[in-house]
């Protein structure tokens, strides 16, 4: 919520707190010592902004392509990497459904049996409560701002249009960082300065230079599929169906695999 005296200016609340949060998520920007250092530092400010425990972005790179882009903290990279563990949970659904997933109560309710796994585990964690938010211009999802709460509950009103306000602000800088820290949630004037960039190539090259982690399990990928002579998504889901088995990430797995620790070919 904006601190008090935030809507002291005249402007009506929902106004002052989209106001709030783009002079957060600009100041972030502004502060990092680096280029490197802006997305933790807008992982923080969304921290900061919302009534939740941790954030995180995951940049999609097409389907079954997934990486961390930055977490507040070791939960928030955890529920990240489970999710393109089991390849299912609250940032899968707001990918393909294209809209904010709000799963306030993992414990109960239907959000267990949407996504069981993941549930089960997320309160393993001590995760009570997920909301994914996908990101990108023009209606095109290139990922997702991932916040969680370790209390049961939602986001009251403003909250979750604040919420949307900082997803505007991380898709901003996500299409040019150059740029973030002058624009406010949605964009430039003209809606259109924040986005002058070729979306794809912009995002392929985060994915290319984002954790050298997901560089092995594309890699490992490849080699599953030779060994199995099955597509890439099959090759994912049996990288992935073993990580879960054995109570490991992905990322784990595939190095094993490039290790030549762990191969699938099949048994004569």
């Amino acid at each position: 919520m904006p601190p008090e005296g935030c809507g002291s200016s005249g402007l009506p609340p929902d106004a002052a707190a989209r106001l709030w949060a783009s002079e957060t998520m600009a100041a972030a920007v502004r502060d990092a010592e680096a280029p490197r250092a802006v997305p933790g530092a807008l992982c923080a400010a969304c921290v900061r902004l919302l009534p939740v425990t941790g954030a995180s972005v995951s940049i999609s790179g097409g389907k079954g392509v997934r990486v961390t882009w930055c977490a507040s903290d070791r939960v928030a990279a955890r529920m990240a990497e489970l999710q393109y563990t089991v390849g299912d949970g609250p940032c899968q659904s707001a990918l393909d459904e294209g809209a904010p997933v709000l799963a306030a109560d993992l414990t109960a309710g239907p959000d267990p049996r949407r996504w069981p796994i993941f549930a089960h585990e997320a309160v393993g964690l001590g995760v009570r409560a997920v909301f994914s938010l996908p990101l990108g211009p023009g209606g095109a999802t290139v990922g997702t701002l991932d916040l969680y709460s370790d209390r049961v509950g939602g986001l009251a009103v403003l909250d979750l249009r604040t919420a949307l306000c900082v997803r505007d602000a991380v898709t901003v800088a996500l299409m040019n960082l150059r740029s973030a820290g002058h624009a406010g949630c949605g964009g430039g004037a003209d809606g259109t300065d924040a986005y002058d960039v070729d979306t794809e190539e912009r995002v392929a090259s985060w994915v290319a230079a984002s954790e050298a982690d997901h560089t092995e399990v594309y890699q490992a990928v490849g080699m599953v599929m030779v060994q199995l002579d099955v597509d890439p998504e099959q090759a994912l889901d049996r990288l992935r169906g073993r990580a879960y088995a054995d109570g490991r990430t992905v990322s784990q797995l595939a190095r094993d695999v490039l290790a030549r620790r762990l191969s699938f070919w099949p048994e004569a």
